[in-house]
């Protein structure tokens, strides 16, 4: 199910301007749809983790802020959480030093969920991960 498209089961998608109020709402929006599917044992890392994707987004791109929340159909397991905004550039890992403010998003990201990667879209890019759903 790695970074899937269309996918069975319950969707959510939601579009934010490029204004720095988007983390905020978008972490909030994340929080609420997972405790109302009763995942709110990964509520916290995914708010996390679209918090630094969104703030990604607004640095390097411009234009609106796609999150989609993807739970698959049958037994729990996974979590699909995508971030896509208009710039065609893949994300960057990169190595922060103790007294940068950023670059550690890409890293958190990896060692928090249990899958990601980019995908490139007609008008732009779509980050995504998976989080591990404990049984």
């Amino acid at each position: 199910m790695i970074g899937v498209i269309d996918t069975e089961g319950d969707c959510v998608t939601w579009t934010f301007p490029a204004e720095p109020g988007a983390v905020r709402s978008a972490r909030h929006a994340v929080r609420n749809r997972l405790g109302a599917w009763g995942l709110g044992s990964v509520a916290d890392v995914a708010a996390l983790l679209v918090s630094e994707l969104v703030t990604n987004s607004l640095r390097h791109a411009t234009g609106p802020i796609g999150v989609r929340l993807v739970r698959p159909a049958g037994p729990l397991g996974v979590v699909l959480v995508e971030v896509s905004d208009p710039l065609r550039d893949p994300p960057r890992e990169r190595t922060a030093s103790s007294d940068d403010e950023s670059g550690r998003g890409l890293l958190l990201l990896a060692r928090s969920s249990r899958a990601w990667g980019t995908r490139p879209e007609a008008a732009g890019k779509t980050v995504w991960f998976e989080l591990a759903v404990p049984g």
